[in-house]
């Protein structure tokens, strides 16, 4: 399985949200050229308001695509709906680094199955946290825009903080995404800050000519 690299062309960790949910099939055979990944949104309604993809939806994704599936988990009880998920064939976890001690118990979870683990973090959450997470982890995901909301523009702070957690990380094994408010002018931004990946939502699921957007992403 690939790392999210730090250097080198900019990790895609496509947003499955963003596609048309009522030809989910279709619109993953569309995208999978230009997918280094697929992003799931998993929420139980509580932790945020949303209700998102749950497992039977991601064990039917596992069947159509052989790209890698990371589940980005919003529960308020993340230890009682991750099994369903790894069951369900997710190669990636990431777990809100809020949840507290629980996360901790979540991560050695999936990572004894195999499963890369990491933690997200949202726009209040102190970006020094990442430092007791930088070796123990394979992903840190600093999150835009608050988490369960659709279409929400960048947080003035996210380059500021995208910056200052690729310096925290600087050296360790963790590898850094940018997660909401992915849109054309903040993609270099982000990636300028230290982003080495980013979950883009509408801009690739809704561009007219996703080719030449997938291009010019890996440009950056």
């Amino acid at each position: 399985m690939n790392l999210l690299p730090f250097s080198g062309p900019l990790w895609l960790d496509v947003s499955l949200w963003s596609a048309d949910l009522a030809n989910l099939e279709s619109e993953i055979r569309r995208l999978e050229p230009f997918a280094d990944s697929f992003h799931l949104d998993a929420a139980d309604g509580h932790y945020v308001r949303t209700l998102l993809f749950f497992p039977d939806l991601v064990a039917r994704i596992r069947q159509i695509t052989k790209k890698p599936l990371h589940v980005h988990l919003f529960a308020t009880r993340p230890m009682d709906l991750l099994p369903l998920f790894l069951d369900a064939g997710a190669d990636w976890v990431t777990l809100p680094i809020e949840t507290g001690k629980r996360v901790w118990q979540a991560i050695e979870q999936a990572q004894a199955r195999g499963v890369r683990a990491g933690v997200s973090l949202e726009l209040e959450t102190p970006v020094e946290m990442v430092r007791g997470f930088r070796n123990r982890v394979s992903h840190i995901v600093l999150m835009g825009t608050p988490p369960g909301v659709k279409g929400c523009g960048l947080d003035e702070r996210a380059c500021d903080r995208m910056a200052e957690a690729a310096a925290l990380l600087e050296g360790s094994t963790a590898r850094l995404l940018a997660d909401g408010g992915i849109r054309e002018e903040t993609v270099p931004l982000l990636r300028a800050s230290g982003a080495g990946g980013i979950v883009p939502g509408s801009l690739l699921c809704g561009a007219a000519d996703p080719a030449a957007v997938h291009a010019w992403l890996k440009s950056l």
